[in-house]
């Protein structure tokens, strides 16, 4: 059963995600990544304790770090980043996406509460300050409204996957309404981010995608053991407090930032 409050999308991994069976000798390579991916969520675990006082460019860095060391390329291309309170909006593709909006600029998630039980990662976003929901509980959406229009006023950046759910990039869910009303609440700008991957400069790539039934682990794997992925993350103009009058013209207008164009301009290799 789905409600506003419980998007659904409909890429599965058999529908829209390709194909990437790994050939032996890709296994000691993938397993080495794979490693190096714990090793960092380790040490962010144990740095963790520290919140605040762990530097910006530190945790951008090493946000950087774990997409590179599963074998993630990453671009990142766009304007200037807004200080203060903010609103990160994101298409969502892949797990990934969340190390990748940590590297725009370090904020707190909003993140479904089975998160929180995912190995050692779910660990590492709760003592990040990750603002968990219950998507069961249609009635809890006023005070998520409340606690992220609270983080913004304090300063702090929260960011979102408005669509809900995740989609496979070759497609997009409209962003829901509900996140951007404590935007409008809290009088701060929105930032949408731009999230695509591909293989080295050539055409759209699927394996990062996690969708439908999907596992983490499936997913995880494919990336691991895939070759020549890039991620792009566009940092579109920021939409300024006030611009938008009510939180349906402001999620629309934000959609559009994210929307692809026909052809992606070319980006500055980062990581």
């Amino acid at each position: 059963m789905t409600s506003a409050w419980l998007p659904t999308a409909p890429c599965t991994p058999r529908a829209c995600v390709e194909s990437t069976t790994a050939a032996l000798r890709a296994v000691p390579r993938a397993v080495l990544r794979l490693t190096g991916v714990v090793l960092l969520l380790l040490a962010g675990l144990a740095l963790s304790p520290l919140g605040a006082r762990v530097p910006a460019d530190v945790v951008r860095r090493w946000c950087r770090w774990i997409a590179r060391a599963a074998g993630v390329r990453v671009r990142i291309t766009g304007g200037p980043v807004p200080a203060g309170g903010l609103l990160l909006v994101a298409n969502h593709i892949s797990w990934l996406d969340v190390p990748l909006l940590a590297a725009v600029r370090p904020a707190r998630m909003l993140a479904k509460t089975e998160v929180r039980h995912w190995p050692v990662a779910g660990g590492l976003a709760a003592r990040g300050g990750t603002l968990f929901i219950d998507r069961d509980r249609l009635r809890a959406l006023p005070d998520t409204v409340a606690r992220v229009a609270g983080a913004l006023r304090g300063g702090a950046a929260v960011a979102a996957f408005p669509e809900g759910s995740t989609w496979c990039g070759r497609a997009q869910g409209p962003f829901r309404r509900a996140v951007f009303q404590a935007a409008l609440d809290a009088g701060v700008p929105v930032l949408p981010v731009r999230i695509a991957y591909r293989v080295d400069r050539g055409a759209a790539s699927t394996a990062p995608a996690f969708v439908g039934d999907d596992t983490l682990l499936a997913s995880v794997w494919r990336v691991a053991t895939s070759r020549g992925l890039v991620a792009e993350v566009e940092v579109r103009p920021a939409i300024p407090a006030g611009r938008a009058s009510d939180r349906r013209t402001l999620a629309r207008a934000a959609q559009r930032h994210v929307t692809p164009p026909p052809s992606g301009p070319h980006a500055v290799l980062m990581a």
